[in-house]
């Protein structure tokens, strides 16, 4: 049986709760809601600017998901969970320029559900998780 390992990089901000940064079992890699966290400060940043909240989230599950031995196109799907419905249409422009940047045409993007909730933290526009599957 192969064993799940938890996954840690100092790249991306520590969990705040009981639960790790990201999960591998075999091939398969998930990676925890990530927001607009800064790794070295623990900082919530960019409070009011939806598309800077959305790079530095997908830059946090992107820190993730290397540390877990994945590439950007290794992932399956992400799921977004944005705050405000009026907030979609400029998270949508950073997040496709993410993944022309990281996968460009070396694989299909992966799908993607998005989300409007109420977030964990007022602070928070966006929340990003992601799973992989690792070749």
């Amino acid at each position: 049986m192969t064993e799940k390992i938890a996954i840690h990089t100092d790249a991306a901000p520590a969990p705040a709760h009981a639960f790790p940064q990201g999960v591998r079992k075999g091939p398969l890699l998930t990676v925890s809601g990530q927001g607009p966290v800064d790794p070295a400060t623990g900082e919530y940043l960019f409070p009011g600017d939806v598309k800077a909240q959305t790079r530095r989230t997908l830059d946090n599950v992107a820190a993730i998901v290397e540390a877990g031995g994945a590439d950007f196109a290794d992932v399956m799907t992400l799921r977004v969970y944005l705050k405000d419905r009026a907030d979609f249409a400029a998270m949508n422009e950073v997040y496709e320029a993410f993944l022309e940047e990281k996968i460009g045409d070396r694989a299909p993007f992966p799908t993607r559900t998005t989300v409007i909730c109420t977030l964990p933290r007022a602070e928070m526009l966006v929340e990003i998780d992601a799973l992989a599957c690792v070749d």
